[in-house]
């Protein structure tokens, strides 16, 4: 059962969903994060199927997303560097010294980021349809976000997250999970402020030049978990750092695309699952 829990670590509050099952297998925990502009409900069917097969599941809110605190900018810089100490301090505030990762979207490559300057915490890392490559540009979807004025309008519509997790994934999601998803939007301007400054920080390009030199270094077994119909990321990219790394493999799911967490759980799960299992040669 999926339960939910804050924790203030610092001057920030984390919100999170987590899975405790009774029968635990004792491997490390799964800390699962989350893209833009969603939150960690994205995770509650995997979060399901883990709890399941024995393994306790994690999934933060960022900071500025979901039910975490949405800080003013003068007090949380929603920079790629911000969310890299907040996320190493959250885990620590968990008292979780090794975890697996799985990390899905943009955002989510600061979680990567972290994960390369703090190897000897990260059993394994999953990446679902995650920017890799400095040539990746945000989708014009993502772009209108950072518009003066058009952004500042576009970052309260509680509608922008159907738009945007509908036209990622290909597939219309239901009322009833759409109406939690977009719960943040309809509480707070907070939410959509922090979204915008997000946005407008992530400079994606240097952000990418330094995964591709993190993963040139990288020795953690990673499993690349890729929806193949992604409109926004190419699988070219993944393909050849698989092709290229003994530590890294491959699994391609034909007809996903984006948030393949969101209609393709039960596959997403499975192949999480055998990898965490797998023992390493």
């Amino acid at each position: 059962m999926i339960t939910e829990h804050t924790i203030t670590v610092g001057s920030l509050e984390w919100f999170y969903r987590e899975v405790t099952p009774t029968n635990s297998n004792n491997k490390p925990p799964v800390i699962l994060v989350h893209g833009l502009p969603s939150h960690s409900y994205t995770w509650r069917r995997v979060m399901d199927n883990l709890e399941d097969q024995g393994f306790r599941a994690i999934a933060p809110d960022w900071i500025g997303s979901g039910f975490s605190a949405k800080p003013d900018k003068r007090d949380f810089a929603y920079t790629s560097e911000a969310y890299q100490k907040a996320f190493g301090e959250f885990l620590e505030g968990l008292e979780l010294d090794k975890v697996s990762l799985v990390v899905q979207g943009f955002l989510a490559s600061v979680a990567i980021q972290y994960a390369f300057t703090h190897p000897d915490t990260i059993d394994r890392l999953i990446i679902l349809n995650t920017p890799l490559s400095p040539d990746i540009k945000l989708p014009w979807l993502m772009q209108q976000w950072t518009i003066p004025f058009m952004g500042d309008m576009v970052t309260q519509d509680p509608l922008l997250v159907d738009r945007t997790l509908e036209k990622g994934s290909g597939f219309v999601i239901e009322d009833k999970d759409l109406d939690i998803l977009r719960q943040p939007y309809l509480k707070s301007s907070a939410v959509g402020r922090a979204l915008l400054t997000t946005t407008k920080n992530l400079k994606l390009s240097q952000t990418m030049k330094d995964i591709e030199i993190g993963l040139a270094g990288w020795q953690v077994p990673t499993l690349i978990l890729w929806g193949m119909a992604d409109p926004w990321l190419s699988a070219d990219i993944p393909e050849k750092l698989a092709a290229n790394a003994s530590n890294i493999d491959i699994v391609k799911l034909e007809e996903a695309k984006h948030y393949p967490q969101e209609h393709w759980p039960k596959e997403v799960s499975q192949e999480i699952v055998t990898f965490l299992r797998r023992q390493v040669v």
